[in-house]
């Protein structure tokens, strides 16, 4: 696959005050490119406490595609399959949530602390062409993602 019909895609994740902002970035990094720059904004709770936010974006079609193909590693990657037209909206963001303590294992799994968010390439920019955008696009990844396992049975 030349191309991935991608416009870009953001990760972000939280480092609350009771975590290791280097494991918190560890955890980023499963998903990120070799030598990709991470953004840091310090900004404060609802208590006074420090909250510093990493994210990153991605707009080359090689960062995307090594982003996006992380995915195939989801142990019920066609659970995910199955779930995608929850998980683009009508602008054709695809949004979803994975595990940051499975991350920084170096696991990926669906769960909470790691945002991601894709701009999914449609048109007309409608969203049931997008679902068929994203899923030939991550069908496509995941296939040439060696040991990616792809059934939810297996």
């Amino acid at each position: 696959m030349s191309s991935v019909p991608f416009h870009y895609v953001d990760l972000r994740t939280f480092c609350y005050a009771t975590e290791d902002e280097k494991r918190v970035e560890a955890a980023l990094r499963t998903f990120l490119p070799e030598d990709t720059e991470i953004e840091r904004e310090v900004t404060e709770g609802h208590h006074g406490d420090r909250i510093l936010v990493l994210s990153v974006r991605l707009e080359r079609a090689d960062e995307v595609r090594y982003v996006l193909s992380t995915l195939a590693g989801l142990e019920n990657f066609a659970g995910l399959m199955d779930e995608l037209e929850d998980r683009i909206d009508e602008n054709c963001a695809f949004y979803i949530q994975l595990d940051k303590q499975a991350a920084f294992h170096g696991d990926v799994e669906l769960g909470s602390g790691l945002m991601l968010r894709g701009k999914v390439e449609a048109y007309p920019a409608k969203k049931e062409r997008a679902l068929e955008t994203a899923e030939e696009a991550l069908a496509g990844l995941a296939d040439e993602t060696p040991g990616a396992d792809r059934d939810a049975d297996a």
